[in-house]
């Protein structure tokens, strides 16, 4: 059985990840045979995808069914997608093979960003910027989430629109903050609670505010939040090259990583 960090890391993305599939009337959360299909219906893969919902033991050939459904699902669908594949819940020889397993199904590996876990956050290391935090409750907010989160990732406003701009999908566990710096939106992030732990998504902020701490302000400010309400003080989340510095500083450790691949 993998450790209980690891779990809870990959158990909170899952749950993090089906907001995508409630965003749009045409979504899709499809709870699979250990195996969790996740589908905005837009054919923009990173809004797509096919998440473990369970370990897998010492036999490919159960890596090759949990394949095998995504794999049917997508293509009578025509949508490109993503499979989130956490090597901590993957039996050790399984993994070892799981690329080449990938690849006959046509599936090339995209990025293996690592899961990290805090117990508890250290205090900060400098002064932290002043920010006006708001949840995005309404209409101004969700456009603002949208809008840095697409300047943020590179992903075009329209698309954004689609899966943050709605009123449905919010209403259930993602949370989403936005940070505002003298009355302009400039930062975003979002919770999701699971457990007993937090899970800390959607960190992104506008370029030319980069680099003066926004990040981390609205980072502990909505998981403040979350332990106010709560009482949690264990958090998880992904990291991208650029950001792990950040959040080592902040108390975050390595614990696993995931295996990323594009359909």
């Amino acid at each position: 059985m993998p450790a209980r960090e690891i779990l809870a890391i990959s158990n909170n993305l899952l749950e993090a990840m089906r907001f995508f599939g409630r965003a749009r009337k045409d979504g899709v959360v499809e709870e699979g045979p250990g195996v969790c299909l996740i589908s905005c219906g837009l054919n923009y893969a990173a809004f797509n995808a096919a998440v473990l919902s369970e370990p897998i033991g010492p036999h490919a050939s159960e890596l090759r069914q949990r394949i095998q459904i995504p794999v049917d699902f997508y293509q009578s669908r025509n949508l490109r997608w993503t499979y989130w594949l956490c090597d901590g819940v993957v039996d050790t020889a399984v993994r070892r093979q799981s690329q080449s397993i990938f690849s006959r199904f046509g599936l090339s590996p995209l990025t293996d960003p690592p899961g990290l876990y805090a117990d508890c956050l250290r205090p900060p290391t400098r002064p932290l910027p002043s920010l006006q935090t708001r949840r995005v409750t309404n209409e101004q907010t969700r456009l603002a989430f949208a809008h840095i989160t697409g300047v943020a990732f590179e992903i075009p406003f329209e698309v954004c629109r689609e899966i943050y701009g709605g009123a449905q999908a919010w209403a259930g566990s993602f949370q989403g903050y936005v940070g505002y710096a003298n009355g302009l939106p400039v930062t975003t992030a979002a919770t999701v609670v699971t457990g007993d732990v937090a899970g800390i998504y959607s960190v992104a902020t506008l370029p030319n505010h980069r680099g003066k701490g926004y990040a981390e302000a609205i980072m502990r400010e909505a998981l403040g939040q979350v332990r106010e309400s709560t009482g949690i003080e264990a958090t998880v989340l992904q990291s991208t090259t650029t950001g792990l510095p950040l959040y080592e500083r902040m108390g975050y450790r390595q614990i696993t990583r995931f295996s990323v691949y594009i359909g």
